[in-house]
């Protein structure tokens, strides 16, 4: 009998995405069971085939894919912009602390100002179009990033600065080869939190006026007592943020592939 012992093998990894289905697919059930143990009523709590039903209808109607496409277009818009400006006003800021110190206090004031609140004053300033929406989620989307930037581009180390200036590397150099490739993780943190905000401000837009996207499709479904559509679209929405959250992990993987 040999004496050496046998090394066990590796637990064999399951993808995720199968942890995540086998999740959802355990709060579909649990939710079928408590609807048919309790018999609820479908206008208060709706049974996942009628949610189901209310989708498909959504779909072979093509409004489906109109409301989403809408919401879909103004996250995507919202976040670009809200991104780009508070990456732009982060940078800035962190290279003038003496303009941070300035601006301290009106930012503050705006970052802690209740977005619900300010969204009817959006919609009497910029109308009920598209506009006041996308204000809405740039005004959600600006400050994480802007944090965000501040934080990564303050945390560069020394000694890269040191090498760059050293290598005589000009600012745009200095920024695009040493400075953003180092502030990208606190960056994508700032852009997670604020793909979320951008999704929460899309609904919020749509639920104050409008008349398209799945804010609007909660309103008329509420207005109505249709509850199978109001949690189809509650469902949609989340798909849709889950969605943005995925592509901005994706991204992050495909930038920071260095540092793996």
């Amino acid at each position: 009998m040999s004496e050496t012992a046998a090394v066990p093998s590796a637990p064999r990894r399951v993808p995720p995405i199968v942890d995540h289905l086998a999740g959802i697919i355990a709060i579909v059930i649990a939710w079928q069971v408590y609807v048919t143990a309790t018999d609820a009523p479908a206008y208060m709590l709706p049974a996942p085939g009628a949610v189901g039903g209310a989708l498909a209808d959504l779909a072979i109607s093509g409004a489906l894919w109109r409301d989403l496409g809408f919401t879909f277009g103004n996250v995507v818009f919202g976040l670009v912009l809200g991104a780009l400006a508070g990456f732009s006003l982060g940078f800035v800021l962190a290279k003038s602390p003496t303009l941070e110190r300035w601006l301290d206090g009106p930012i503050l004031l705006l970052q802690t100002a209740p977005k619900i609140a300010l969204a009817p004053l959006f919609v009497i300033w910029f109308g009920f179009g598209t506009t006041s929406k996308i204000v809405l989620i740039v005004s959600l989307v600006l400050f994480p990033v802007l944090v965000a930037t501040i934080v990564g581009l303050r945390g560069v180390p020394q000694n890269a600065l040191e090498l760059a200036r050293i290598l005589k590397l000009t600012t745009w150099q200095r920024l695009m080869r040493v400075e953003l490739p180092m502030a990208l993780p606190e960056i994508f943190i700032g852009l997670r939190i604020g793909a979320v905000q951008a999704v929460v401000g899309a609904i919020l837009g749509e639920w104050m006026s409008g008349k398209l996207g799945l804010g609007h499709l909660m309103t008329f479904a509420s207005a109505t007592y249709k509850t199978p559509l109001l949690f189809a679209a509650v469902l949609l929405t989340v798909a849709l943020g889950i969605a943005v959250h995925v592509s901005l992990e994706a991204a992050e993987r495909r930038l920071l592939r260095w540092k793996q």
